[in-house]
């Protein structure tokens, strides 16, 4: 587990990101296609607004994708690092 915040003013104090850190790692999102905590559309605004290297997507997974669909989002988490390890 990260230590982490969900409080916007905790956010703005921290350093913003770089290319040189957070830029170097490749990203790679999963859109699950039945999440209705995040709309799809939702899912790929975001993706717009912070490319990633690779989107895949996984058919009957909900937000929790580790509970509704676990085969498909372990055979992603390895494809992934098969690829890009």
């Amino acid at each position: 587990m990260r230590i982490g915040s969900v409080f916007l003013e905790d956010l703005q104090l921290m350093e913003a990101l770089s290319m040189d850190c957070y830029g170097s790692v490749r990203k790679v999102y999963i859109v699950c296609k039945q999440d209705r905590t995040l709309s799809e559309e939702f899912q790929r605004w975001m993706v717009s607004n912070n490319p990633v290297d690779e989107v895949k997507e996984i058919d009957g997974a909900d937000h929790m994708a580790m509970l509704s669909a676990p085969d498909d989002i372990v055979q992603c988490i390895v494809d992934i690092v098969a690829k890009y390890n």
